[in-house]
């Protein structure tokens, strides 16, 4: 377990219990920051800045001032943003001293595991029948059908919960007090998970209605039957940086055409001829980011489907963008694409 504590050490420290710590945590990181008498932070230290300081002469016994970097980068607590944290991997850099105002250290980054929380709340659609699952659904809703060695739906917590996205609402119908029991207000994975009851379907977004107030301004909507490691903070990102109302997450398709196709005009003259190509199409992904006043725009209990509402928001001139993920994808929705999912999941790091 990262303790940030642990790797802050004080000026007066000599140079040979600092290369101790060091030591002691070995692959977990091999940087320790130095504060003053009064707490403060004002360097940075290494295996490497001790080598070359016992390189010049100086004692192993001396302070470890003598050694430390004064110039070393760090993070003022209110500025933590994706784009910072990207720059410091970009650079080789995964462990960022937070300091607030007055340069005390309140946290230290570890940029391999740590993510921004994201002001988002989460929906995600588990009240389906699963029919063409059957006879597995019979008795087992489909999210809690286990792939690997957790159900469907709990990959996608998870990794919701990874992403630092706490407020998640389970649409449920089906068999619901399965899931209900299964996963509880979410206190023992510190999240708080509510319930949307469908006392009838009502589609594939029309439950995002009924909850009275989200805490957020933007919501994730999300079928429960996917298995992905799509980069959800990627996905907000460029939400925001679109400025988009509504941000739909796209799946490659690819179509190989076995033969040569010729490309003609209206006259039938041949302009072109491409041999066996391939043409790459994108297709819905059961993935969406939206402001939180597009569910203005979802009718009250009625059956109403996510591509009623795109439709909708196209033809009123509002801002709908794609993201497509680079990673991977898997609807399970049939049986081939369960075995598939066992398969698959015993290679992908969710």
């Amino acid at each position: 377990m990262f303790n940030y504590r642990d790797h802050i050490i004080s000026s007066a420290l000599t140079i040979k219990d600092a290369l101790s710590i060091i030591d002691q945590q070995g692959l977990i990181a091999n940087v320790l920051f130095v504060v003053d008498g009064d707490g403060k932070l004002v360097g940075s230290i290494s295996d490497g800045d001790i080598r070359r300081g016992l390189l010049k002469d100086i004692g192993i016994n001396d302070a470890v001032s003598q050694v430390m970097r004064t110039e070393f980068k760090f993070l003022y607590k209110d500025n933590i943003t994706p784009a910072a944290l990207a720059a410091f991997r970009e650079n080789g850099i995964f462990f960022v001293p937070v300091v607030d105002a007055t340069q005390h250290v309140t946290d230290i980054l570890n940029l391999h595991t740590y993510r921004i929380a994201l002001p988002v709340d989460a929906i995600m659609m588990a009240g389906g029948k699963g029919q063409r699952l059957l006879p597995l659904t019979k008795d087992t809703p489909k999210p809690l059908l286990p792939v690997g060695d957790k159900p469907i739906i709990e990959h996608n917590i998870d990794r919701l919960a990874m992403h630092g996205i706490s407020n998640i609402y389970l649409s449920v119908n089906y068999l619901a007090d399965q899931l209900v029991r299964y996963f509880g207000d979410g206190a023992a994975k510190q999240l708080n998970i509510g319930y949307i009851r469908e006392n009838e379907p009502l589609g594939t977004i029309g439950s995002v209605k009924m909850v009275e107030t989200y805490e957020h301004d933007t919501l994730l909507v999300m079928n429960s039957d996917l298995l992905t490691n799509i980069d959800f903070h990627e996905f907000y990102t460029e939400f925001k940086n679109q400025d988009a109302d509504m941000a739909i997450a796209a799946t490659s398709y690819h179509v190989d055409i076995p033969y040569a196709v010729l490309e003609a005009d209206g006259d039938n003259v041949i302009h072109s001829l491409k041999e066996k190509p391939r043409y790459t199409y994108y297709s819905n992904a059961g993935i969406y980011l939206m402001k939180k006043s597009v569910i203005d725009h979802i009718p009250d209990a009625q059956f109403y489907n996510v591509t009623d509402l795109i439709e909708a928001l196209v033809g009123m001139k509002k801002k709908v963008v794609s993201f497509p993920i680079l990673g991977y994808w898997l609807d399970i929705g049939k049986h081939e694409d369960y075995r598939k999912a066992q398969e698959d999941i015993k290679h992908l790091k969710l």
